[in-house]
């Protein structure tokens, strides 16, 4: 009955002033539209499946619904899954238990820098790969790209950060399984989301967050954690846009194909967006008072070989859950290796 209604409410027709079929498309995310991966959703996105679709004979009317309207950061995946949207920016970071082997990223720090090479890849792999699929489809739904690539990740802090020493029972805030990334460092690592830090480390819940640069500054993060320490923890792939798979592959083909296309034009003006405003962010950031730290390679590299090993932990858990947790973590260690990233420690090997 449910697959029946989504599929009825999505291809219900109006006649448009040329005579095209009209579908009827909500758009889902967390996130408020200050974030990046949203924005990009409605300045580049939507309007690159606009121009895919002109002369074919179908529209698309749009409904957007950002920033909690229809479901919080990390509901997205229910939300689409379960009809109420057709298409969601889906956070993988905060649905580890639905979307594991889409966290592989998270479980490799220190791996590469390079957001642009790591989303690529990301995409590539589920274009590739079955085993990347099967969780999207397992959960109702078709991954359609437009990797969330996110910037190289950065401590800030109310106290400077001198040594890892200073870690030591600080409370830090990280984003899912970068949690993960204080193991070893003597910091007492708390679980949280950007739409929660400022107030977080405002309130002395945090002393600092594990954080990117493009988000830190709208953030306003500076203001309450003005110590910015650059270690280098490298880019990260946050999840991806989905549809609703009953909906998805019910529609034609070239509606399908423009929805996927155009993912195209989003990942391009995403990452030139995303290059400038990691410049733009530091600029501004210190301009209004914060101190801006780039640690020495031996601090990164003591932080790295210090930490609990959680690839392997991660991949060893998923094959006891029945999911190819130590294929994955190789292929995806190996893909970037051939890509030129010099991991500071080879995950997969140990």
């Amino acid at each position: 009955m449910l697959r029946a209604t989504i599929l009825a409410g999505a291809m219900l027709a109006a006649a448009g002033a040329a005579g095209a079929e009209t579908i009827s498309v909500t758009v889902v995310a967390g996130h408020p539209p200050v974030f990046r991966w949203v924005r990009m959703t409605s300045e580049v996105y939507i309007p690159a499946v606009n121009r895919a679709l002109e002369g074919t004979g179908y529209e698309i009317a749009w409904s957007e619904q950002y920033g909690g309207a229809l479901a919080p950061v990390g509901g997205e995946l229910e939300a689409v899954e379960e009809g109420l949207a057709e298409i969601g920016l889906v956070s993988s970071l905060f649905d580890p238990a639905k979307l594991a082997l889409q966290n592989v990223t998270y479980v490799t720090p220190f791996v590469s820098d390079d957001t642009r090479t790591i989303s690529a890849t990301m995409d590539r792999l589920h274009e590739t790969d079955p085993d990347m699929r099967a969780p999207w489809e397992a959960n109702g739904l078709e991954y359609l790209g437009c990797a969330i690539g996110i910037d190289d990740y950065l401590l800030m802090t109310t106290f400077p950060v001198g040594s890892l020493d200073d870690l030591k029972g600080r409370k830090i805030g990280a984003p899912g399984p970068a949690v993960n990334w204080l193991s070893g460092t003597g910091a007492v690592a708390v679980s949280g989301n950007l739409t929660t830090y400022y107030n977080e480390i405002k309130t002395g819940v945090y002393d600092g967050v594990i954080v990117f640069a493009s988000a830190a500054l709208p953030g306003k993060l500076h203001e309450v954690a003005p110590y910015i320490t650059r270690m280098r923890f490298g880019g990260q792939y946050a999840g991806g846009m989905a549809a609703n798979k009953d909906w998805f592959d019910a529609l034609p083909e070239v509606v399908r194909k423009a929805l996927k296309s155009a993912c195209r034009d989003y990942s391009e003006a995403y990452h030139a967006d995303l290059d400038a405003a990691v410049a733009r962010a530091f600029e501004v950031m210190a301009a209004n008072g914060a101190t801006i730290t780039d640690v020495p390679e031996e601090m990164r590299r003591a932080w790295a070989m210090g930490m609990d090993n959680v690839a392997k932990a991660w991949a060893e858990r998923l094959e006891a859950e029945g999911q190819p947790g130590r294929r994955i973590l190789a292929l995806y260690m190996d893909t970037m290796r051939a890509a030129g990233a010099r991991p500071v420690r080879d995950w997969d090997k140990e």
